[in-house]
C-alpha cells in the first residue's frame, strides 16, 4: 500500500503558453541558470484497520500521497525540500522525524525542509509525542499507527534519494492567479453582539447558515510553476480552505483538493502537481456544501477550474541562483493559559474519561511539554524566488494572517502554506478569542490570544 508511485521529470510541451524569451537578449535562454528541481510522489495510504483521524480505515476510496519538490541552487548547494502530505496533521516529534529523514535523503539540513499536511479528515495523524503520552496511559490504540508512519517517512526519503539523481535545470518561474468560485466561505457567523452565534462547518445541512454571506476569505488560488524553457517541470498550487466535503465514512481519501489535483495532472498530460492548503483554519466549503457525496466532485471541479485559469494566466520570468533565498525564523508561540499539566494528566488517569477526551488531553500535554522543553516551539519559513514569496506557517492558521501577509508586500507574489507543525492547533487572531467560536475554543486552540502579537512580527520580518 505504501509503495513509491513515481517521480516525474516532465517533457510535455504546453501549447497554451507562448515560448519565453530572455528579456535582455531577446533570444532563448541557453546558459546555465544554476537552479535545478526534481519532484517526488509517494503513496502514504494507511493499511486497512489503521486509524484515520476519527475512524478506522476500512476501505480505500482514493490513495493518499506525499509529494513535493527538491530545489537546488548553485548559489547555496544545500537543497530545499517542500513536501505536502495528504494527512490531517503532522505535529511535534512527528515533524522532527519527517524533517530529519527527508533532510538526510536530500543531503541538506532539517531547517531547509518544510513539511505540511493538506488536512484531509479521512486521513491519519502523525504525532509521536502525543502517541507516547497515550501509550503511557494505555489509550493509544486508536490514535495513530506508528509503524505505518515510520514506513511512510522511509518511503518518502527513498523517493527523494532517487529524485536527487535526476535534477532538471530551471530556466523560468511562472506565476498565475485566479478566483475560485463557490468553494470557500468563512465558518464563523457573527451575531449582532459581535460574538460567534454559529459555526458553518465544511458540511452544513442548515439552509439558513448556508444562506449567510461568504464572509472574510481569500478567494484566489495562486500557482507557481517551474520551467525548463518551454517545458513545465512541476506546478505548486496554494488555496486557503478546509478540504472536506464529507468524512467519517471509513474510506481513506484526499477529498476534493486531491481530486482537483488529479484532474489537472490528467488535463496537462501528467505534469506533477503539488497542492498546499493555505491559512484556512476558519474557512470551509459550508456555504456551498450540505455534505451530500455528490458535492465532492462538484467542489473538485470548481477548484480544478481555478487551477486551470491560473495556469492559463501564468506569466514566466527568467530565474538564476542569485534569485533564490531561504529564510527560517524560530520563535515562541505563547501557550494557552487554560492548559494545566496536572489537569491534563488527571484526565489521562481517569478510567471514566472517554477515548476522545484522552486524545485531546494528550495532544494538549504534548504541546505544553514541548513548549516547556524548548527555547522555541514554532518556526516560520520563507522561500523567495525573485518577486515570489512562499510562506510556511505552523498550525491551523486563520485566513486573516494570509491576507495581512499579502498586504505587507503588495508588490510580491505571496503564497501562504499553513498546517506545518500541528502541535499548536488553531492559531487565531486576538479578536477571535473574545468573539468565541470553535476555532478559538479551549479544545481547539493551544495558544493564547497573544499569539497574534508573536506571529505577525515574524511574518513581517521574514518578508523584508
Amino acid at each position: 500500500m505504501n509503495r513509491i508511485i513515481g517521480l516525474i521529470l516532465s517533457i510535455t510541451f504546453v501549447v497554451n503558453l507562448p515560448a519565453v524569451e530572455d528579456k535582455t537578449s531577446g533570444t532563448a535562454v541557453q546558459t546555465s541558470t544554476g537552479v535545478f528541481v526534481a519532484s517526488f510522489d509517494v503513496d502514504v495510504t494507511p493499511p486497512l484497520g489503521s486509524p484515520l483521524a476519527y475512524i478506522k480505515n476500512t476501505w480505500v476510496d482514493k490513495p493518499l500521497s506525499a509529494r513535493g519538490i527538491i530545489l537546488r541552487s548553485e548559489q547555496d548547494n544545500l537543497p530545499l525540500v517542500l513536501c505536502a502530505v495528504d494527512w490531517i496533521g503532522i505535529g511535534n516529534e512527528g515533524q522532527d522525524a519527517w524533517k530529519e529523514a527527508l533532510a538526510e535523503a536530500a543531503g541538506t539540513l532539517p531547517s531547509r525542509v518544510s513539511v505540511h499536511t493538506n488536512h484531509q479528515h479521512d486521513a491519519p495523524v502523525c504525532d509521536f509525542t502525543t502517541q507516547k503520552i497515550l501509550f503511557k496511559y494505555g489509550a493509544h490504540k486508536n490514535y495513530m499507527d506508528p509503524v505505518f508512519s515510520r514506513k511512510a517517512i522511509s518511503d518518502c526519503a527513498q523517493a527523494i534519494q532517487l529524485a536527487c539523481k535526476s535534477f532538471v535545470q530551471v530556466t523560468h518561474i511562472g506565476t498565475g492567479k485566479a478566483e475560485v468560485k463557490e468553494v470557500a466561505s468563512n465558518r464563523r457567523i457573527l451575531g449582532e453582539d459581535g460574538k460567534v452565534r454559529a459555526t458553518r462547518y465544511t458540511a452544513t445541512a442548515d439552509p439558513k447558515l448556508r444562506a449567510e454571506p461568504v464572509g472574510i476569505i481569500d478567494p484566489n488560488l495562486r500557482l507557481v510553476s517551474f520551467w525548463n524553457d518551454s517545458t513545465p517541470i512541476a506546478v505548486l498550487s496554494f488555496y486557503a480552505t478546509h478540504p472536506q466535503s464529507y468524512y467519517r465514512r471509513g474510506g481513506a481519501n484526499p477529498d476534493f483538493p486531491g481530486m482537483a489535483r488529479e484532474f489537472r495532472e490528467t488535463q496537462t498530460d501528467g505534469i506533477r502537481h503539488i497542492h498546499f492548503t493555505g491559512a484556512g483554519g476558519n474557512i470551509g466549503a459550508g456555504k456551498w456544501n450540505d455534505g451530500k457525496p455528490a458535492n465532492r466532485v462538484l467542489l473538485a471541479t470548481k477548484l480544478a477550474n481555478g487551477m486551470k485559469e491560473a495556469w492559463e494566466q501564468t506569466q514566466k520570468n527568467p530565474i538564476s541562483s542569485e534569485n533564490i533565498d531561504w529564510k527560517s525564523l524560530p520563535f515562541k508561540l505563547p501557550v494557552a493559559g487554560h492548559l494545566k499539566p496536572s489537569q491534563l494528566v488527571g484526565i489521562l488517569e481517569n478510567p471514566e474519561a472517554s477515548e476522545t477526551e484522552k486524545k485531546v488531553a494528550a495532544a494538549h500535554l504534548a504541546w505544553v511539554r514541548r513548549s516547556e522543553e524548548r527555547q522555541y516551539n514554532a518556526t516560520v519559513s520563507r522561500l523567495r524566488i525573485g518577486d515570489v514569496d512562499l510562506l510556511f506557517l505552523p498550525g491551523e492558521t486563520v485566513v486573516e494572517y494570509q491576507l495581512e501577509a499579502q498586504e505587507m508586500k503588495p508588490d510580491s507574489f505571496v503564497c501562504m502554506v499553513a498546517y506545518g507543525d500541528y502541535g499548536p492547533g488553531y492559531i487565531c487572531r486576538e479578536l477571535h478569542y473574545t468573539q468565541g467560536g470553535y476555532e478559538a475554543s479551549p479544545g481547539a486552540s493551544r495558544v493564547s490570544p497573544n499569539a497574534e502579537k508573536a506571529l505577525v512580527p515574524i511574518i513581517r520580518a521574514i518578508l523584508e
